[in-house]
């Protein structure tokens, strides 16, 4: 399984769909490490913008920030999607 985690300046708001492919981004295989790196991103003063999963995992900027600030809610969201 990979998740891809796209990021941008902290002004953008998503990654635009017909544009993606030249958008840069960082792969992981567990989805609790593309939430790492989206914490890390962010602490940085980048924004995370997509997580993106091969699962048809999909979670906006706006559901990122939310898991971020409620790392429970992520965790429940994660189990309703797998089963």
């Amino acid at each position: 399984m990979t998740y891809r985690v796209y990021s941008g300046p902290p002004d953008t708001e998503a990654v635009p769909r017909l544009e993606k492919e030249r958008w840069l981004y960082k792969e992981f295989g567990l989805l609790d490490e593309a939430i790492g790196w989206a914490r890390h991103v962010n602490d940085g003063g980048r924004v995370t913008l997509l997580i993106e999963g091969d699962d048809g995992t999909r979670l906006s900027k706006s559901e990122i920030s939310a898991a971020l600030c409620h790392p429970e809610a992520m965790d429940r969201k994660s189990k309703v999607q797998h089963h």
